[in-house]
């Protein structure tokens, strides 16, 4: 058996779906299904129950599952602890992060990370939350950026830092000269999501909870292009206060804060509790430290 068999058959039993496991996993259907079929015919069992809509584990897959999940855990850390015995920040760093962070953290983290772990170039893999749980779990990234709450089986999390959000709304618009701006009025207006998948999605209806999501609203998988349909005049949004910085502001977008309870996300590292290399996570702590100076509040 291979280790790409064992990630194949922990994605199946994870997704319950030969498709989406094939999609996670960046491979074919027909060529994760002969993985999974050689796997069976190796072991002499048969691991999945196959149904016209889903799959299952049989109960002897429900055994080995668990194994397969800790075998592919201990191969992604052969490599690690063999760096321990050099220089833990000497190789490079697999980093997930989810879509409504990367655009506006990595440009200053990046530069700090070189600084302060020269020999640390990072691998980035940019994604859904769920995705990168996936991804943890089968060894692909060693850390992920995520927002909380996340706390998936064996997984850890430290706390990076605060972040508020803000109404956006297109140049001339009834609340351009607002000083703030209750979430409960949101719902009075045309916002625009993130389609269904993004944590930030559903941070945004939690904050502002008259939001009907179910209604036709324009959605689109892309903080940008929330900001360009705003400037366009189609409607209001919402964006983390990180997307508003002048990197990326655009004249025809007035950001308006929003009242007292400020709606915010926390911002935070997952790593798995058995990954070795724990000074590459003191070093992004202190480089997003260095970069947004005391605006980390918990």
């Amino acid at each position: 058996m291979t280790l790409n068999e064992l990630r194949y058959f922990v994605a199946v039993a994870h997704e319950k779906s030969f498709g989406r496991a094939a999609s996670k996993c960046f491979v074919s259907q027909p060529a994760l299904s002969i993985a999974i079929q050689k796997l069976e015919e190796e072991l002499g069992v048969i691991l999945f129950e196959r149904g016209k809509n889903e799959v299952s584990l049989t109960p002897i897959g429900e055994r080995l599952v668990a194994l397969a999940h800790q075998v592919i855990e201990d191969a992604a850390n052969i490599k690690a602890v063999a760096q321990t015995g050099r220089n833990q920040l000497d190789g490079a760093l697999k980093l997930g992060v989810i879509f409504t962070v990367a655009p506006y953290l990595l440009p200053d983290l990046i530069p700090a990370l070189i600084k302060l772990a020269p020999g640390m170039p990072l691998e980035i893999e940019e994604n859904l939350t769920e995705n990168l749980e996936e991804a943890l779990r089968l060894g692909r990234i060693d850390v992920a950026i995520i927002a909380l709450p996340f706390s998936p089986p064996g997984v850890a999390t430290e706390f990076l830092y605060q972040e508020p959000f803000q109404v956006i709304v297109p140049k001339g618009h009834k609340w351009s000269k607002r000083e703030s701006i209750n979430a409960q009025e949101i719902a009075d207006e045309n916002p625009i999501l993130l389609n269904v998948g993004h944590c930030f999605r559903d941070q945004v209806l939690e904050a502002c909870p008259e939001l009907n999501p179910d209604n036709h609203m324009p959605r689109t998988n892309s903080l940008e292009t929330i900001r360009n349909m705003v400037a366009s005049g189609l409607g209001i949004s919402v964006l983390p206060k990180d997307a508003m910085t002048p990197r990326y502001h655009s004249n025809l977008v007035v950001p308006v804060p929003f009242s007292e309870p400020v709606p915010f996300r926390h911002i935070a590292l997952a790593y798995r509790k058995s990954f070795p290399r724990e000074k590459t996570i003191s070093v992004i702590k202190e480089a997003t430290m260095k970069i947004r100076g005391n605006n980390t509040t918990h």
